[in-house]
């Protein structure tokens, strides 16, 4: 399941359905060429092609990297441990990744309350 302290100096996602490759390496500060090599090692990982095999990931998406690279960089974890893991756990991973985006909707409709307040 998603670690919240390993990324906890990440950015905030946006409110948007779709990213591209450098909107989602600067969010989850991994480089591109990074993101492309585990889109190959990682069955969950794979965001919509379109116009020129341009890639386009969605928030599950960026949650799935924020995971991975928290195994990778924070825990230590091998590609092959870290893969293991998310399979293993699918079903938390699952519930997870609900409690993150019912957290993310929270704080985004909290700032918006606020907006309208003023």
């Amino acid at each position: 399941m998603l670690d919240q302290g390993s990324n906890a100096e990440l950015p905030p996602i946006p409110a948007k359905r779709y990213f591209t490759i450098g909107e989602v390496s600067e969010l989850c500060q991994v480089k591109p060429h990074v993101l492309r090599y585990w889109e190959t090692e990682f069955d969950g990982l794979n965001p919509v092609k379109r116009r020129g095999n341009r890639r386009y990931y969605q928030r599950h998406d960026v949650l799935t990297i924020r995971q991975i690279r928290g195994l990778l960089y924070d825990e230590g974890f091998t590609i092959t441990g870290a893969r293991q893991r998310l399979q293993g756990e699918h079903g938390k991973q699952a519930a997870g990744l609900s409690a993150q985006l019912i957290k993310q909707v929270r704080l985004e409709l909290e700032d918006i309350l606020q907006l309208l307040k003023r």
